[in-house]
């Protein structure tokens, strides 16, 4: 059987463009939570990334302090409009990235400026609509 060129191209560019689910886990974290949150990227994108249900699990005076999504977007968005962002752009290094499933984990460094500022531990849930973050815990960096 003989095949259009045209036929070959298309399935050579779906092949080409199809991602191992780490790549997309890896997708998600960079638009949402790199690009979106730490580089003043659109509120869309980190809407998309997030799971509404997502916590962000903050250990403080020996205790765990749960942050929502919606408090976290509020806080961008008045600091966007007060012009409290940083022109300085973070960096993102995946450290590890596993998946099983429909379940993913991410070790995750973030630099500015060369200085490492974070450690931060995500987990993710493959939904209907694609990967989203769940849940992050965090090292600060002095």
């Amino acid at each position: 059987m003989k095949y259009h060129p045209l036929v070959i191209f298309v399935f050579a560019a779906q092949v080409a463009l199809a991602q191992t689910p780490e790549e997309a886990v890896q997708q998600v974290v960079t638009k949402a939570y790199v690009q979106g949150i730490h580089n003043n990227g659109p509120v869309a994108d980190i809407r998309a990334g997030f799971h509404p249900t997502f916590a962000m699990l903050r250990l403080a005076d020996n205790t765990v302090k749960p942050y929502t999504i919606d408090e976290w977007v509020a806080s961008i968005e008045k600091n966007r409009a007060e012009g409290k962002t940083s022109s300085v752009r973070t960096e993102a290094k995946f450290v590890r990235v596993s998946v099983s499933g429909t379940a993913a984990s991410v070790e995750l460094e973030l630099y500015r400026e060369g200085k490492r500022i974070f450690t931060d531990y995500l987990l993710l849930y493959q939904f209907a609509e694609g990967w989203r973050i769940v849940s992050k815990s965090f090292y600060r960096h002095p």
